[in-house]
């Protein structure tokens, strides 16, 4: 090669090198706020499965994607968190359920807000409906009445002789009090007494348990909360200092102890939630993005527990079970 040609090619590669690198600066990389609830080492699963989500999607974090994690351990923080996202003024805000979804909403009315396991989107007001949510919020449902009524039926087949059930709910979890009254309103006639124990806090679970016990409940219904999803380990604790088998819709409570899981996918809700970031991010408005709903939904029984309990699952029972824990 000759020097003058040489020089040419060296030349016109380092007039490139500037061209790279400020292509490679120029990669925009979105800031997704998330809000949860409780202690993360309890959502490491769901989190996951949120980050495999992007990644089908080519989001990477470090390059293309920034998660802001911030975590509330009780549900009067979850206000302060959500206003320090808006402050980052994050791209969008991923709230997963309505404890975080109503607070995220007081906080800003621009910033797109994406849930993955709401309970009643339509019904507290944070969508206009499922398929025009209208506003600044929209992603993935569970139907949370549905589910209570069912998780009812399944714990009264397993407890034959169940005259009164415990009903544990969080006057701070905005879709209880709508699914209460779907629990009380199939009660009469599966033939069982309902003993409603109200509890926010971990004192106040543990308080909850010890009127349970003395009303002589033979179950408990635990219904769907980020907080008593971070609390497995206590629920499972008091369900056996109690013996009140319990059944909830978060499978991670029967991984954690309890008895019996129905509800939906959350891993699968939370993969899904991404196809609304991803959406978001690239311009369509939260508007025009329809709610969906839970399409998979598991039954999970720890025998276990069930053998620590002295409690033998009905046959009829067991054989609907998508999974069993050995």
């Amino acid at each position: 090669m000759r020097r003058r040609d040489a020089v040419t090619l060296f030349g016109s590669a380092a007039a490139l090198l500037p061209l790279a690198a400020r292509a490679q600066q120029s990669i925009k990389v979105w800031r997704i706020g998330y809000l949860g609830f409780g202690p993360a080492s309890s959502w490491t699963s769901e989190v996951e499965a949120l980050r495999s989500g992007l990644r089908d999607l080519g989001y990477v974090e470090g390059k293309n994607i920034a998660i802001e994690f911030r975590w509330a351990e009780r549900a009067d923080q979850t206000f302060d968190l959500a206003t320090q996202l808006v402050r980052m003024n994050v791209d969008v805000i991923f709230a997963p359920a309505s404890t975080q979804v109503e607070p995220t909403r007081r906080a800003t009315s621009t910033i797109p807000i994406v849930f993955a396991q709401h309970a009643d989107p339509v019904g507290l007001g944070d969508v206009a409906s499922l398929s025009r949510p209208g506003g600044n919020i929209t992603g993935m449902s569970m139907l949370l009445t549905e589910i209570s009524v069912k998780e009812l039926e399944i714990l009264r087949e397993t407890l034959s002789d169940a005259a009164r059930i415990g009903v544990l709910w969080n006057p701070t979890t905005p879709s209880h009090p709508t699914a209460l009254k779907a629990v009380e309103a199939i009660s009469e006639k599966l033939g069982v007494e309902l003993v409603l124990a109200p509890a926010g806090t971990v004192t106040e679970i543990q308080e909850a348990f010890v009127i349970m016990s003395r009303e002589r409940v033979s179950g408990v219904l635990v219904l769907s909360s980020p907080l008593y999803t971070a609390q497995g380990a206590l629920l499972a604790d008091l369900q056996m200092k109690y013996r009140l088998p319990e059944i909830f819709a978060n499978r991670a409570n029967v991984d954690a102890g309890g008895l019996v899981s129905y509800g939906a996918d959350l891993n699968d809700l939370y993969r899904r939630a991404a196809f609304y970031i991803d959406k978001i991010l690239k311009g369509t408005t939260p508007a025009d993005l329809p709610v969906e709903q839970a399409s998979r939904y598991l039954m999970v029984f720890n025998l276990k527990t069930a053998k620590a309990l002295g409690i033998t699952i009905p046959p009829t029972v067991l054989a609907r079970a998508d999974e069993v824990i050995e």
